[in-house]
């Protein structure tokens, strides 16, 4: 009999149990929930674009920023809108993971100094094509983490002392095309607001006087990559020779932008180019000089300033840190001599630097630059470091060669060979030699060089060794006896005759 398969009944399809639908709201609830714009995150503002921790409301119309906005947002951008004022409150909560904020094209002519409290860790700040007039007192205070700084395309024609206070870190800032009549350069020379600046842009600006010593005072690597160009400066040697150092160095903020370096000359009618003032009434300027002088801690160098012009009438030299000297400087350490040079005594780290001595002839003026480079030890000091470090060096080496020579190089013991000794045959043919005994080889002479007992007929031995007694090896024998081998005649007193062993 067959056995009866039991059927489940219609009212209970087989799976029923395990299946469930998935319509368009359930999948849209597990995106939101897997996506970090869902509930639990935050959601996007209306008219803005959001990908990851990317919020873009670009050229979205909006008149003020959108609200609320998510914690984690990293990068905000409000470019091409209409917020024309950035109030304290834009952001009531505090917003950890920003770290870049784009606001330019929006027609903002108000920031207040407490807008960037909830954003500390901003280190990309777009401020620029904007209606800013005034960089007010501690504006970007609270962005300590700021590096890049971008103002330019706005109105600004004043700029406080304190504005760019605590910005330890900003490395480029940009005030091009602006209406800067002065800037506090004293400020950048000083070191302690923004030590890390290395680009400086105040082209197309109303600048008209740049104080060359300033200029000098200046860091290099900032000095390097200041950007005047477009401002109507005045035509000055010093400025002149300024740029010119700079154009011999391929600098780009000078190499590129040769024919926008333009300054005026009292009574022309248009501006000239500051580079073709070389030779030139009435300024008649002529190129720098520059030199390099290295010197040690504690030492004293003398700085010369040999122009080639006579009748100088007025002469004067700049430190690196902006400095006039005209006698005893400040510190007691550097003095004016009388032909000109400038004495620098007990020599400091800080001394390091470039000078410039400033010389005012009947004809041209002219300028001479000393670059000065101070080694952090003295020169005849104890050099504790870097004598330990080069004294333990050699030793090793000298170490490693005495044994290599010692090994590979041992010269012949004896200049004077007492009898034939013979140094251990090979392996294969002690059993020709004899351990019983040690007394010379009767064969060879007494008293001869050791060189002399080789004779030109040396050769080869066996397995491939140098063969001194110049015995010639036998040929092999035919049959089926093993080779004969020869006894070798500059041996130790042999016990065993040179006739073959036979088995």
């Amino acid at each position: 009999s067959t056995p009866r398969v039991p059927v489940m009944p219609p009212s209970c399809p087989p799976c029923a149990a395990t299946r469930v639908p998935m319509g368009p709201l359930s999948l849209l609830l597990a995106l939101s929930v897997l996506s970090p714009w869902g509930s639990a995150g935050g959601s996007c503002p209306p008219r803005c674009v959001c990908a990851s921790n990317l919020l873009s409301c670009s050229q979205a119309n909006l008149s003020a920023v959108p609200a609320p906005l998510p914690r984690f947002t990293a990068v905000l951008d409000l470019s091409h809108n209409n917020v024309t004022r950035l109030r304290a409150d834009w952001a009531p909560a505090r917003l950890p993971h920003l770290h870049a904020l784009l606001l330019s094209h929006n027609g903002l002519a108000f920031v207040s100094t407490e807008a960037f409290t909830h954003v500390p860790r901003l280190r990309h700040l777009d401020l620029s094509s904007n209606r800013l007039r005034t960089l007010d007192e501690n504006l970007f205070s609270d962005l300590g983490e700021l590096e890049v700084l971008l103002l330019y395309n706005n109105e600004i024609s004043t700029v406080d002392r304190t504005a760019f206070e605590n910005l330890g870190r900003l490395r480029k800032l940009y005030l091009g095309q602006n209406r800067i009549a002065r800037f506090p350069l004293e400020l950048l020379r000083e070191g302690t607001r923004l030590p890390q600046l290395a680009l400086l842009d105040l082209s197309a600006n109303r600048l008209r006087a740049v104080p060359a010593g300033e200029l000098q005072a200046l860091p290099a690597w900032l000095r390097d990559r200041l950007y005047l160009h477009n401002n109507p400066l005045a035509c000055d040697c010093l400025l002149f020779q300024l740029l010119d150092r700079g154009r011999r160095r391929h600098l780009s903020a000078v190499e590129d932008f040769q024919d926008e370096l333009r300054c005026f000359l009292p009574g022309a009618s248009a501006l000239i180019k500051i580079l073709d003032l070389a030779g030139k009434q009435p300024l008649n300027c002529s190129k720098a000089r520059e030199a390099v002088l290295e010197a040690h801690l504690g030492d004293t160098v003398t700085l010369g300033c040999d122009s080639r012009w006579q009748g100088v009438r007025s002469r004067h030299w700049v430190t690196p840190g902006g400095e006039r000297v005209l006698g005893d400087g400040g510190n007691g350490s550097a003095s004016l001599l009388a032909n000109g040079s400038l004495e620098l005594r007990a020599l400091r780290p800080e001394d390091a630097g470039t000078y410039s001595c400033w010389v005012a002839g009947p004809l041209l003026n002219e300028t001479l630059y000393v670059e000065l480079l101070v080694h952090n030890f003295t020169l005849h000091g104890p050099h504790d470091t870097l004598n330990t470090a080069y004294t333990t060096l050699v030793g090793c080496i000298l170490s490693v060669v005495l044994v290599l020579i010692y090994l590979y190089l041992t010269p012949c013991r004896c200049c004077c060979c007492r009898g034939a000794e013979k140094p251990p045959a090979p392996r294969d043919d002690s059993i020709n030699s004899s351990v019983l005994s040690t007394t010379p080889n009767h064969a060879g002479g007494t008293g001869e060089p050791c060189g002399s007992r080789i004779p030109s007929g040396a050769g080869t031995g066996q397995n491939g060794r140098f063969k001194g007694g110049g015995t010639p090896q036998l040929p092999p024998r035919q049959g089926p006896k093993a080779q004969r081998k020869v006894s070798d005649p500059d041996s130790v007193s042999s016990v065993f005759s040179d006739t073959p062993i036979v088995v």
